[in-house]
């Protein structure tokens, strides 16, 4: 595993990290108190030391889950969660001092937690960018021990700009990946100024990255790759990075001829990200032990040359790039 500082948190931190969406099973299916421990455990013990989670996640298990490992473990693993999306409806309007303190709290009580290492607005809407006294407030819950640094989780490049001109921001939770390249433009350069740690999320495009997926594959009923490719129940660019499904199958292809020895794109598309020195770590979600094993596998394959990297972007120019390039 290798580390890289996460912004001006000075976090050392395993650039490979674990999201959690999906850490107790597949979605749609109950939550999996053993699943879950296995998977964070595996995680941890391959060098994993940075988990990122929500109170949202499975209505508050993920988080439980999170925090039971996290306490029974010796290493120093930082946690980060996020708090917000739990507003309904979730409006402007919704978001109050107050009612975010109270998140934090019921957060740190479900993980059995003194102390959030790192706390994120989950998303929220455009205009919360612009109110001060949300911001503020994370400096008062930091001041009572509570939390150590604020972040945000961001679906657009321009919340992220506005968010950092806040002082007290110390991480940017991003999408970025192969499908997803406009963060790598103006704001990583923001960011990079400001000593903010970028958090890549949605790596691998919803697993259309993984070359796993065709034409006939199915998705259940309660998993946002079914019921949330036009934006449904939330963002759609969450859901294959908001690209077309056909098309983005049409890209995949022409990625596995440029890797015709693969059987699994997953590592490729992640040492992708690593090759921008910008991002701090990769939080790619995992609903099974193979799964964490697979992201991890890329220490196992040569570093990608540039050549490959120039083919790849290559694909992102001509297939994906006129459909989203702007979108986020």
């Amino acid at each position: 595993m290798n580390y890289r500082k996460l912004g001006k948190t000075n976090f050392n931190i395993s650039e490979i990290a674990l999201g959690t969406w999906q850490v107790g099973g597949k979605w749609g299916s109950p939550f999996n108190d053993k699943t879950a421990d296995e998977l964070i455990n595996t995680a941890i013990d391959n060098g994993v030391n940075f988990i990122d989670t929500a109170d949202v996640y499975e209505n508050g298990l993920s988080e439980t889950a999170v925090g039971r490992v996290v306490r029974s473990r010796s290493e120093r693993i930082y946690v980060a969660t996020k708090c917000g999306r739990h507003i309904n409806p979730h409006i402007n309007e919704g978001y109050q001092p107050k009612v975010l303190q109270k998140f934090v709290e019921d957060s740190l009580k479900r993980m059995g937690l003194e102390t959030l290492d790192l706390i994120q607005l989950h998303c929220p809407p455009n205009q919360v960018f612009y109110r001060p006294e949300i911001f503020e407030l994370f400096d008062r819950l930091k001041d009572q021990g509570k939390i150590l640094n604020l972040g945000v989780s961001v679906e657009k490049v321009e919340e992220g700009l506005k968010a950092i001109e806040y002082s007290n921001v110390t991480t940017v939770q991003i999408i970025f990946n192969l499908f997803r390249q406009r963060p790598s433009e103006l704001f990583f350069k923001e960011a990079q100024k400001n000593d903010i740690g970028i958090i890549a999320r949605v790596p691998l495009a919803s697993g259309l990255l993984t070359g796993k997926f065709d034409a006939k594959t199915t998705f259940g009923e309660q998993d946002h790759r079914n019921f949330n490719r036009e934006g449904a129940a939330f963002d759609k660019g969450e859901t294959f990075s908001g690209i077309n499904y056909e098309l983005g199958l049409k890209a995949v292809e022409e990625l596995k001829s440029l890797f015709p020895e693969a059987t699994n794109l997953a590592p490729i598309a992640l040492q992708w990200i690593l090759s921008f020195n910008e991002i701090s770590c990769i939080i790619p979600g995992a609903s099974k032990q193979s799964h964490v094993l697979s992201n991890l596998s890329l220490y196992d394959l040569p570093k990608l040359t540039p050549e490959k990297i120039t083919a790849m972007n290559a694909i992102y120019e001509q297939y994906i790039k006129p459909q989203v390039h702007q979108l986020w």
